[in-house]
C-alpha cells in the first residue's frame, strides 16, 4: 500500500484537528466537511480499502466503528442520529486509499445519499 495523507497524519508529519485517539484508531475533522460534524476515523494499521480487509482485521474494524459511535455519543449526536460511511474504491467514492469511516452529524441526512 502506498503511503497516504492519513499515514502522515497518524505519524504527525502533517497537522490535523485530532479529536480522538486510542492505541488502534485516530480521528480528525475532515478538511472539506459535508455536515456540521464530519470526522474521519482511521485505523492506525494501514489497510487500503474495506475490500482489502481480512478476517484478521475483524476486531480492528469493530474498534473503528465503536470509536465512531462513542465519539458521536460524546458530541450529543446519538439521540437525533448520525451517519457513518465507508467508501470503497473509485466508484464507491474513495479518494484516499487508507480505510476510513466518515462520521457525519448535526443535520438531517437525506436518502439516497448520491
Amino acid at each position: 500500500m502506498a503511503d497516504t495523507i492519513f499515514g502522515k497524519i497518524i505519524r504527525r508529519e502533517i497537522p490535523a484537528d485530532i479529536v480522538y485517539e486510542d492505541e488502534n484508531v485516530l480521528a480528525f475533522r475532515d478538511l472539506n466537511p459535508q455536515a456540521p460534524v464530519h470526522v474521519l476515523f482511521v485505523p492506525k494499521k494501514a489497510i487500503a480499502t474495506l475490500d482489502a480487509a481480512t478476517p484478521e482485521d475483524a476486531e480492528l474494524l469493530g474498534k473503528l466503528l465503536l470509536a465512531a459511535a462513542s465519539y458521536a455519543r460524546s458530541e450529543g449526536l446519538a439521540e437525533k442520529g448520525y451517519r457513518t460511511v465507508v467508501n470503497c474504491n473509485e466508484h464507491g467514492g474513495q479518494t484516499v486509499f487508507h480505510l476510513h469511516v466518515h462520521l457525519l452529524g448535526g443535520r438531517r441526512m437525506h436518502w439516497p445519499p448520491g
